[in-house]
C-alpha cells in the first residue's frame, strides 16, 4: 500500500524528539512515520533523488552486533544526502568507563543525530536525556521499536492496513514480544502471544498494552498455547529462541520451546491467506521450518527491506 506523502504532513512537530519505545510516540505519529516509510520507498524504487538530510551525520553506536541495523542505517543516511559514522563501544571511551552522560553531551557537539543498539534500556534513556540531538533504539533486551515499524509497513502492504488484523507472535516473550504487543495495541490491531512459562512477555508491558487498548480496540492475549495463538490469524511470527546474549542457554531454551515451532502444521490453523514474518537472523529448523520461511506465505526478506525505509523515515522526520 503506497500512500502519497504530498497530502499528508506530520501530526506534530517531531524534529528534535527522540524514538526509545513506541510508546513515545501516537497513533497519528506512528501513521505518518509508516506513510512517509511507504513514500520513501517509493521515491527509491523509482530512482528519485531525495536528500533532505544533505550535510548530517548520524552517529551509530554498536554494542550489539547486526547486519540489518547497521547496513540500513548506513545506507539509509547515505541516501537521503548524509553520513553514518559507526561508532563501536570497544572504540569509544564508553569501553573505558567514560559516563553515558559524557558522551552525549561530546557527541552532541559532531553529530546530528546518534542511533544506538545495546543490552540496555537504561543507558538509551540515560544517553537520549543528556544528548540535545535525537537518539533512536536500535534495539535493547526490552524493546525493538525500529523493527516493529517495519513490521508495521510490512503488514499494511500485505493486508491493505493494520485496524483489525490478527498477528500471533509464537516464541520468546523477548524485546520483539514486548514492542509488537505495543504496536498493536496503538495501531488497533489484535495480537496473541504464545510462550511458554517462564518465557511470557514483560508483565508491566502487556499491562501498559492492554490499558492503550482498551482505548484502540486492539485485543491483547497472552497464552502459554501456540495452536491457539494461530487460529484464524492474519500474520504468524516469530524469533529466535535464544537471542544474543543468551547462547548459554541454548540446549534449555530449545527444550522449553520444542512444541513453539512455527511449521505447516502450525499455519494450517490460521487463516488461507496467513502471511508469515520473522526479524532475522533464522534459524531453519529450530523456531521456524524451511518450508514455512521460504515457502508461498514467508514475505521476511520484504520485511527485512523494509527496515531501510521505515529507518529513513525516522531519519528524515527527527534529524530534518
Amino acid at each position: 500500500m503506497m500512500v502519497n506523502m504530498k497530502q499528508s504532513s506530520p501530526p506534530v512537530e517531531l524534529s528534535g524528539k527522540d524514538f526509545l519505545t513506541l510508546t513515545d510516540y501516537s497513533y497519528s505519529e506512528l501513521s505518518y512515520l509508516i506513510e512517509l516509510a511507504h513514500d520513501l520507498k517509493k521515491k527509491q524504487k523509482s530512482g528519485e533523488v531525495f536528500h533532505p538530510l544533505q550535510g548530517k551525520t548520524l552517529g551509530m553506536i554498536f554494542e550489539k552486533s547486526s547486519t540489518r541495523t547497521r547496513v540500513s542505517f548506513e545506507t539509509g543516511i547515505y541516501q537521503l544526502g548524509g553520513m553514518g559514522t559507526f561508532l563501536s563501544t570497544n572504540d569509544l571511551q564508553l569501553g573505558r568507563g567514560e559516563r553515558v552522560a559524557d558522551t552525549a553531551k561530546v557527541l552532541s557537539g559532531y553529530l546530528d543525530g546518534i542511533m544506538i543498539r545495546t543490552y540496555s534500556q537504561a543507558m538509551v534513556k540515560e544517553l537520549a536525556a543528556n544528548a540535545s540531538i535525537p537518539v533512536i533504539n536500535g534495539l535493547t533486551d526490552v524493546y525493538h521499536p525500529c523493527q516493529v515499524l517495519a513490521d508495521l509497513q510490512t503488514i499494511e502492504e500485505v493486508k491493505g492496513g493494520l485496524k483489525g488484523v490478527k498477528l500471533a507472535f509464537i516464541g520468546d516473550g523477548n524485546n520483539m514480544a514486548n514492542s509488537l504487543v505495543l504496536g498493536a495495541a496503538i495501531m488497533g490491531m489484535h495480537i496473541s502471544v504464545a510462550a511458554p512459562e517462564g518465557y511470557l512477555p514483560d508483565t508491566a508491558i502487556t499491562k501498559k498494552a492492554a490499558k492503550i487498548a482498551a482505548a484502540s480496540g486492539a485485543k491483547i492475549e497472552i497464552t502459554t498455547d501456540p495452536l491457539h495463538a494461530a487460529e484464524k490469524a492474519d500474520i504468524i511470527y516469530t524469533d529466535v529462541w535464544a537471542s544474543m546474549g543468551q547462547e548459554n542457554e541454548s540446549t534449555a531454551r530449545e527444550q522449553a520451546f520444542k512444541d513453539f515451532q512455527v511449521n505447516n502444521e502450525l499455519l494450517a490453523l490460521a487463516k488461507e491467506d496467513v502471511t508469515f514474518l520473522h526479524c532475522l537472523p533464522a534459524h531453519r529448523g529450530e523456531e521456524v521450518s524451511a518450508d514455512v520461511i521460504d515457502g508461498k506465505h514467508s514475505v521476511v526478506f520484504q520485511q527485512a527491506e523494509n527496515r531501510l525505509h521505515v529507518q529513513k523515515a525516522l531519519m528524515t522526520a527527527l534529524m530534518g
